[in-house]
């Protein structure tokens, strides 16, 4: 892998006196862009249903940034529990500025495999958890009258084309970005940005491990579906989030940006499965339609 993928965008203090709440911030994805917020200025709080995990990335995480991270058990599908949370947040750090709504839950499956709880647990930890997370801090925002606020969520291209096998999570993560784009319009007059990520492929051991057990991550070569013909470094997706979350992007709102390689274009397009004819079938095709214009 090329070293530059793997760089980080910011090298400053951009991200200087922001606290931003990172929802499953203690593993994967949420973990890395975590830390880069952290070496960027930022104080943080990671959340899940797993203090003691919690607890493990948060000393990890301030020992490799000296930045200030608070791990708080908090299970996103109980309002509750995310009110109780923002409590914390706002006794130890005084304020909140960001919201990164990271948590999610996926099966690969046939859908009629489906229990009717395994459906409902992926629609609640994503757009039930989403939303009272959204909701909780936006009516804390709008309350105190603050001036800018920023909400980021992590939806999927599948959000917006559907998927086959990943239905429960195509039909949360479209919910999570109708939410986004709605609010984006209704809340901007309270200060507060509403934008979207849409990653491609970026292993992650825990989530990949779930999706695709024992050899199947090796019959399933995902980066052959990208064109750059790779997968993406969590870098990559750190300073895209990092970007969205400074004020230098103070005029984005309402967007989705989908991170990933063409992944999702290349699937679109009525006829790129063409990529696989080789180029000495492309010259035979040539010729026969020369010849056929010939007559």
């Amino acid at each position: 892998m090329d070293k530059k993928f793997s760089e980080p965008m910011f090298n400053g203090q951009e991200l200087k006196d922001k606290v931003i709440v990172v929802t499953g911030g203690g593993s994967g994805l949420g973990k890395s862009m975590s830390r880069y917020f952290l070496q960027l200025g930022a104080r943080v709080v990671i959340t899940s249903r797993n203090l003691e995990k919690l607890q493990k990335a948060a000393s990890e995480m301030e020992k490799e940034t000296g930045g200030n991270v608070l791990p708080v058990r908090c299970d996103v599908r109980n309002y509750n529990e995310v009110e109780t949370m923002l409590a914390a947040t706002l006794e130890t750090f005084g304020k909140v500025d960001g919201l990164l709504n990271n948590a999610a839950g996926n099966f690969i499956s046939p859908t009629e495999r489906l229990s009717a709880h395994a459906f409902d647990t992926v629609i609640d930890i994503v757009l039930k958890g989403s939303k009272n997370c959204t909701l909780a801090l936006g009516k804390h925002w709008i309350k105190t009258k603050q001036e800018k606020a920023v909400v980021l969520n992590i939806v999927t291209t599948y959000a917006f084309t559907g998927s086959a096998y990943v239905v429960p999570s195509a039909t949360a993560k479209a919910g999570v970005l109708a939410m986004t784009r709605s609010l984006a319009v209704e809340w901007a007059k309270y200060g507060i940005r509403m934008n979207a990520i849409a990653p491609g492929p970026f292993p992650t051991k825990g989530a990949w491990d779930r999706l695709l057990p024992g050899d199947l991550k090796e019959k399933f070569d995902i980066s052959k579906k990208v064109p750059l013909r790779r997968v993406g470094e969590h870098q990559e997706l750190a300073n895209l989030a990092a970007y969205l979350m400074s004020d230098f992007s103070a005029y984005v709102n309402g967007e989705v940006i989908t991170i990933d390689g063409g992944e999702w274009l290349q699937g679109a397009g009525e006829f790129n499965m063409l990529e696989a004819i080789p180029q000495t079938m492309w010259d035979m095709l040539e010729t026969m339609i020369r010849a056929g214009k010939d007559k």
